[in-house]
């Protein structure tokens, strides 16, 4: 028996510190990577050391982890009021990619 394991889905989330500031980043499981950020252990992002409280204003699901990062790094080149664009309309998959003009694989 040959079986293979599925991909795992990976996810772009923004977080929004308590100085309002927008974290961008990508993971296979949001609510672990939030954790790690809350956790004093070193696994979270250095930027949002010291900037709690930590909430999760959009996430998104993508697929495979290239289309994350591409959709990552248009995401964190974007000016603030696009972001708060993108975080207040809950853009869906289909308009967020259209928005940041990736294809999708």
């Amino acid at each position: 028996m040959n079986k293979t394991l599925p991909a795992p889905r990976w996810h772009v989330y923004m977080v929004r510190t308590r100085d309002g500031a927008l974290y961008t980043g990508i993971t296979t499981d949001v609510e672990r990577r939030l954790a790690e950020h809350r956790a004093d252990g070193g696994r979270g992002a250095r930027y949002l050391r010291g900037r709690e409280p930590l909430e999760i204003v959009y996430r998104r699901k993508l697929g495979d982890r290239g289309l994350a990062l591409r959709v990552e790094w248009r995401l964190k080149r974007r000016p603030r009021a696009d972001k708060q664009a993108i975080v207040s309309g809950r853009l869906s998959r289909r308009a967020l990619l259209r928005r940041l003009g990736v294809s999708d694989p």
